[in-house]
């Protein structure tokens, strides 16, 4: 081989080694950006080397919030209420996803291999360290209750699932949204407003500082329970309703699928001799709202305005079933 064959060769093998250190340089950089840190509301750092793929979320409103952040082929399982056309909005989009849970154990989370966990704080908190201590990626947040706790929550799920940009779309998705209701509402006459209480099988849930108080204000309804100062989850009594005397009652439909009389539950008050008297119940003035939508505290919480709007004021307002607020393209 002559010098000069001999001296290419052994340029272009530098050249070679020159572009192969250059790619493992941006290689190990790329790996670098892709590793962040979120802070969770307990003040815990989690660091995750890259954007989890299989994720669970211990609630079913942090599912629907996720479910708005990340392809279902990201998520793990999601809450088997989330199947329930009564009580999901989201029926169709979990049906990509293959496993339910409920209220699972700490071996049944591990089960799925999950590399992020997010448990809310209304949920069982002892279980985090046991989770911790096993490897899990583990992100505490808030059990929203209302729009502002709403708003954190997707902030920091997005976060935790490495697409902040889709958490900031997803904020001003419900801005949009709500703009548009509250436009609507705008143009209903004071003295037309209509004051409603909720009849819940969750107990006392409803009142002054509920989810639901919130979207009453933004539907432009007055919540019967808050104005008569009944806090969220104090008990309404049957004569403080008589007291109230609302426009409209709204009526539980949920059933859990067929093993709940739910009948039975709505007459023990449209059937009570001692209400009777109420304009509601002399109106036969009753709506069935989706409960889909007035419990819902993920971004589909303004769907859950709109319904309120619907049931009460009419066709302006009418919405489907399945509506879902997603940043997800």
């Amino acid at each position: 081989m002559s010098m000069l064959k001999k001296g290419t060769l052994f340029f272009l093998l530098c050249v070679l080694n020159v572009l192969l250190t250059a790619c493992g340089v941006s290689d190990n950089a790329q790996q670098k950006l892709a590793a962040y840190t979120v802070t969770d509301i307990e003040g815990t750092a989690v660091d995750f080397p890259a954007a989890p793929e299989r994720i669970i979320t211990l609630s079913m409103s942090t599912d629907e919030v996720m479910l708005g952040l990340v392809e279902p082929a990201r998520i793990a399982a999601v809450n088997s209420l989330l199947d329930d056309p009564v009580s999901s909005n989201v029926t169709g989009l979990v049906k990509e996803i293959p496993q339910r849970i409920g209220n699972p154990t700490v071996e049944e989370i591990m089960a799925l291999h999950p590399d992020l966990v997010v448990v809310p704080d209304w949920g069982d908190l002892t279980m985090v360290p046991s989770l911790r201590e096993a490897g899990l990626k583990v992100v505490v947040c808030k059990g929203a209750r209302n729009l502002a706790e709403i708003r954190e929550t997707i902030t920091l799920l997005a976060a935790a699932a490495g697409v902040p940009e889709r958490g900031e779309k997803l904020l001003s998705m419900m801005d949009g949204k709500l703009a548009e209701i509250q436009e609507k509402v705008a143009k209903i006459p004071q003295d037309e407003r209509k004051r409603v209480v909720l009849i819940s099988l969750m107990g006392g849930y409803g009142g002054l500082g509920s989810s639901f108080d919130e979207a009453c204000r933004y539907a432009g309804v007055v919540n019967g329970r808050a104005e008569l100062g009944i806090r969220d989850f104090q008990v309404m009594t049957k004569e403080q309703l008589v007291q109230i005397d609302p426009d409209i009652l709204f009526l539980p439909t949920y059933n859990d699928r067929g093993n709940y009389d739910v009948g039975k539950f709505r007459r023990e008050y449209l059937g009570d001799p001692s209400l009777q008297t109420m304009k509601a119940i002399r109106n036969q003035a009753f709506a069935e709202p989706f409960e889909g939508y007035i419990y819902n505290c993920s971004q589909d919480f303004v769907f859950g305005v709109q319904e309120i709007a619907y049931r009460v004021y009419g066709d302006a307002f009418k919405q489907g079933e399945d509506e879902h607020l997603s940043a997800v393209e």
